[in-house]
């Protein structure tokens, strides 16, 4: 009994010391360590606590050490957020956040990188409807360090649209359903994938429901567009002076098309003259935010393009023509995407071929 009671203590005692002293201790980077770089409309308003709210939003940067540790507050616990370590994208971590403050540990990513340096992307998968989240920093080890950030790109894109460009569902099975969080992958958009294709750093300004003129909630793409956050209809503002693109693709008109035509939405009903003065409108607006950009209006590739809908192609060509009259020193392209035959949002082999097919259009049009 003796033996057994002095072994019991021993163990106790040797339980006690594994507690007290961890194997390792923690630091941590704040937000405002300028080895991250960020890029996507973020609300730097708290520079310890910058916030991320539009979908495609990212952070990334170098670092050493066998720990990685991410702070996030999540006004919802609604966001999901990729984490890709040394670009290998096909293999993300997902993380869904959870509502308010909490330490999410990715070390295990680490596995076998004793000693190296590695790359660490965080990327927002969601967008505004799931609403904004605050970055607070890393908690790697004590004797590890952030190392200078990755470099900008030179070439910028601004996107402007709605689910499509949101990249809603496409994650999901061809057969599944549309709007599901976890099955939303902005990473997996045309928009990002153009971007990419291109080397291009972008911003995405998207929000799925939404138009020009009409969307299923009571605010417009030309009331959303000028906005810091993306979390619902807001009186911030974004600043356009401080990032300029060199080209803007706005693929807005899907939910225009569904709700003017189909559910009869707006009463009075729009006229063909009032649809493309709106979408005019909407056009000269971006133009006076990017005097210099190139524009690349687009269509698709949901049944929008369709041949039963082909009036829709022809409203935006009419009003692009007669902005192109009107400025021919800034001439706006065109592009649709095709129509499949697929009734739901685009999944992620679409938005592969319509990344391809932009690509092409800017490549060409950039002479990248």
């Amino acid at each position: 009994m003796r033996n057994w009671c002095q072994l019991s203590c021993r163990l106790l005692a040797t339980l006690s010391c594994l507690m007290v002293f961890p194997t390792f201790s923690a630091q941590t980077i704040s937000a405002s360590d300028q080895g991250f770089l960020y890029t996507g409309r973020v609300d730097f308003s708290k520079p310890s606590q910058p916030l991320l709210s539009w979908p495609g939003t990212s952070i990334k940067a170098n670092f050493t050490g066998e720990s990685l540790v991410i702070l996030m507050d999540d006004a919802n616990g609604k966001n999901y957020f990729n984490v890709i370590l040394n670009g290998q994208d096909q293999f993300p971590a997902v993380i869904s956040l959870q509502k308010g403050l909490h330490e999410y540990d990715l070390s295990y990513l680490l596995f076998n990188q004793s000693n190296a340096v590695n790359q660490i992307e965080i990327y927002k998968r969601t967008e505004g409807l799931e609403g904004a989240t605050h970055f607070l920093g890393l908690k790697l080890d004590d004797n590890a360090r952030l190392l200078a950030p990755p470099k900008t790109l030179k070439r910028k894109i601004a996107f402007f649209g709605d689910s499509i460009t949101s990249g809603m569902g496409n994650e999901g099975a061809n057969n599944g359903k549309d709007n599901v969080e976890s099955e939303k992958n902005h990473y997996w958009s045309y928009a990002a994938i153009t971007a990419r294709n291109l080397n291009a750093e972008f911003h995405s300004i998207s929000l799925s429901g939404i138009g020009m003129m009409v969307s299923w909630f009571d605010f417009i793409m030309p009331q959303y567009f000028d906005q810091l956050s993306a979390a619902g209809n807001n009186n911030s503002k974004w600043d356009f002076s401080q990032w300029q693109p060199e080209v803007v693709v706005v693929n807005l008109g899907q939910n225009d098309s569904w709700l003017i035509d189909n559910e009869k939405s707006l009463d009075p009903a729009p006229t063909e003259r009032d649809i493309i003065d709106a979408y005019k409108s909407f056009m000269l607006e971006l133009q006076s935010a990017y005097p210099k950009a190139k524009f690349i209006s687009a269509l698709g590739s949901m049944d929008a393009t369709k041949a039963e809908r082909k009036h829709w192609v022809g409203y935006l060509k009419t009003a692009i023509s007669e902005l192109n009259k009107q400025n021919n020193h800034h001439p706006i392209d065109f592009i649709a995407f095709d129509f499949t035959g697929y009734q739901g949002h685009p999944r992620i082999a679409q938005h592969i071929q319509n990344a391809d097919k932009l690509s092409a259009k800017i490549k060409s049009l950039m002479q990248w």
